[in-house]
């Protein structure tokens, strides 16, 4: 007898027919996420779960799929999901990691430009027809030779942002990890990255040109960039954020916008998505983009390859790929 899989979201043809050689496949084709009953429903009877990071997998969802040996979730992160009660039940859960560092860190680097130079508030003046014309003193950005670039988040994503930083003639730094030591913390990134340096969040934030961030979503990093921490950076700064959007209070940052305590912000993602705060949305300063990160042909196929292939190895007895809870 073939294992019963659901499928939570469209992913593609390849992907879906690797699946369904050797699995039965309950699929969720519509663009309109599983309401969270439909999904209490249709998990009860299955094996496995290929979901995304859209999905809330909590301890409800969990306890209804009894049959459950594995959770494959196409994403990196995985604060959708309750380890905890997954792991109580012996449930494999998954990630897809690596295979998406490259089109993040690009994307990254799209909304330096954008929100340094101006790019897209550029755009929205011609569409609106009101550009009169060039002018000496018209719409100066900000030049990145020689500045700062603050990463918060020295994984892969964070690296490989760094990595591209020379190109454009920056200097590196790393925030330390809390609790950590400064001068370990330099010898790890050293083996990677040349000419980085690192130093606590505080002063990072004080002295860096644009911050970009690069941390899972944790207790930890919940908010992590508050008040307090806008406060600190410099007026001519720029925040990024294509990590997870409960990192950045976004009140404090409208705020932060508006008071003038930034240059101004780059967010693809929202804490409490798909819902974007209203005080985001009017301002000159901030470039809004919807959760685009891995967004591309090759990345969401890797994704979704990486997430099947993790499934398919669980359900056929052997150890997953890239597991979060071995």
């Amino acid at each position: 007898m073939k294992s019963r899989v659901l499928v939570t979201n469209r992913i593609p043809a390849a992907v879906l027919q690797r699946l369904e050689s050797d699995l039965e496949i309950d699929y969720h084709t519509e663009k309109d996420a599983l309401s969270r009953d439909q999904l209490l429903d249709r998990v009860r009877d299955k094996h496995g779960l290929l979901c995304v990071v859209t999905d809330t997998i909590d301890a409800r969802i969990i306890k209804a799929g009894s049959q459950l040996r594995v959770i494959a979730n196409i994403a990196v992160g995985y604060d959708n999901i309750d380890i905890a009660t997954a792991k109580k039940h012996g449930i494999v859960v998954t990630n897809t990691p690596e295979v998406l560092t490259e089109s993040v860190a690009e994307l990254t680097w799209g909304l330096i430009l954008n929100v340094t130079r101006r790019v897209v508030e550029g755009d929205r003046l011609i569409q609106s027809g009101v550009w009169k014309g060039w002018a000496l003193d018209f719409m100066l950005g900000m030049e990145l030779f020689g500045k700062q670039l603050g990463v918060v988040g020295s994984g892969r994503i964070g690296r490989a942002v760094a990595a591209r930083a020379s190109v454009f003639g920056m200097k590196v730094v790393f925030a330390a990890r809390k609790g950590s030591n400064d001068t370990t913390d330099r010898s790890q990134l050293t083996k990677s990255l040349k000419d980085s340096s690192v130093m606590p969040l505080d002063r990072l934030l004080a002295t860096s040109d644009v911050v970009s961030l690069h941390v899972p979503m944790t207790s930890d990093t919940h908010h992590l960039i508050d008040r307090e921490a806008l406060v600190n950076m410099k007026p001519s700064a720029y925040l990024i954020n294509t990590s997870r959007g409960p990192v950045v209070d976004e009140d404090a940052l409208v705020l932060a916008l508006r008071e003038g305590l930034i240059a101004g912000a780059a967010l693809d993602v929202y804490e409490r998505e798909p819902m974007v705060n209203s005080g985001l949305l009017g301002l000159s300063n901030v470039i809004l983009s919807p959760h685009l990160g891995s967004a591309t042909h090759e990345t969401r196929t890797a994704m979704a390859d990486l997430a099947a292939r993790n499934l398919m190895e669980v359900l056929s007895g052997n150890s997953p790929i890239t597991p979060i809870n071995s």
